[in-house]
């Protein structure tokens, strides 16, 4: 891999620390040096205008230089081996062949910080981004989980016949089951993928949106069609739905069928009533993988009916073959304000 040195800064690099947290101890800021081969790689992992390493910069109290074909990396000892290791990591992703976009670096960022009161381990902690960790094959792109909630998740996905990942908006709890699901599909471990959602504003609201009643189900529908489509060739996505061997359906449609050797996803079980989940569950059939998501803060349900995520969860606690993942706020992937906005809506709860 890339060599590393450390040195004390030279005259020249007081310039550079500046714009960084200042250290406990100004002995403690040091410069680490990472040599890399290929400069057509480096050009990649440095990004248009230098994007990327700003990105790490900024996420990790750093300072990257760019002298020649090294890279230096200035800071003190800790966010300076975390920044050294991330940069490795996506080197050799390139040297793999894979491209490097701001959500690969988010992912790397993450998974090669320690949460708090873990024991660090970086090589462990930065394998998946090595190319020789975890990672689920589709036909339109790899995926990796980007925190470590998120590659339990997915661990647990594949060990158990029944997963639940429950938290908030924003997390990859339905995107990574389907990816799981197009992965196991495209392997042969299933026959077919099925996934479904509570239509809770069905009722008589749905007889005023026009069309027939696929027309009338498929915006309730279609975060299930984009994630399929993030993973598939849209061509092929079509000929499956044709085939049935993709279906996407309200969960309403469920009832009454055996769901044998499929990969079936309940998205936004939180607004399943206690009857409509056990009916669900009770779907499962020979050969078959269960994953069920939602979030316990957006209820959709009326007033006085419970949710059916919350009793499934407080029933199969603890029963073999079924996994709980639990997110919060740090395992927010989309935009940075999403996790804050959702902290904020937490406190506000907690106060309340």
């Amino acid at each position: 891999m890339c060599p590393s040195v450390d040195r004390n800064p030279d005259k020249e690099t007081p310039l550079g620390i500046s714009a960084l947290t200042p250290p406990t101890r100004p002995e403690d800021v040091v410069e680490t040096i990472l040599e890399f081969p290929d400069n057509r790689l480096l050009i990649g992992l440095c990004g248009e205008f230098d994007r990327n390493l700003a990105q790490i910069e900024h996420q990790m109290g750093v300072h990257v230089l760019r002298r020649g074909n090294r890279l230096s990396v200035i800071g003190d000892k800790e966010a300076r081996e975390q920044a050294s290791a991330v940069l490795r990591g996506l080197y050799a992703r390139l040297e793999a062949g894979r491209d490097v976009t701001a959500g690969d670096i988010d992912g790397a960022i993450r998974m090669g910080r320690p949460m708090p009161d873990t024991p660090r381990a970086d090589s462990e902690q930065i394998e998946m981004f090595s190319g020789t960790g975890m990672e689920l094959r589709t036909r339109k792109k790899p995926i990796q989980p980007r925190t470590e909630a998120q590659k339990d998740y997915v661990n647990n996905l594949f060990a158990n016949e029944l997963g639940f990942g429950i938290g908030p908006a924003g997390t990859g709890k339905t995107y990574l089951a389907v990816a799981v699901g197009v992965t196991m599909f495209i392997s042969g471990a299933v026959e077919k993928i099925i996934l479904s959602r509570p239509a809770v504003e069905a009722g008589e609201r749905l007889g005023f949106l026009p069309g027939d009643m696929k027309e009338k189900v498929d915006p309730y529908m279609q975060p299930l069609y984009d994630a399929l489509n993030d993973f598939l060739p849209s061509k092929q996505v079509q000929k499956l739905l044709e085939e049935k061997r993709i279906e996407i359906a309200p969960l309403a449609f469920m009832r009454g069928r055996t769901l044998a050797n499929a990969f079936v996803v309940l998205d936004e079980a939180q607004n399943a009533t206690t009857m409509q989940m056990k009916m669900f569950l009770t779907r499962l059939g020979e050969g078959s993988r269960m994953v069920i998501t939602g979030d316990r803060t957006q209820v959709d349900l009326p007033r006085g009916v419970a949710s059916g995520l919350a009793d499934a969860e407080r029933i199969l606690k603890g029963v073999k073959g079924v996994s709980f993942n639990y997110f919060t706020s740090k395992d927010v992937v989309r935009h940075p304000l999403v996790a804050r906005v959702i902290e904020a809506y937490e406190k506000d709860e907690s106060q309340g």
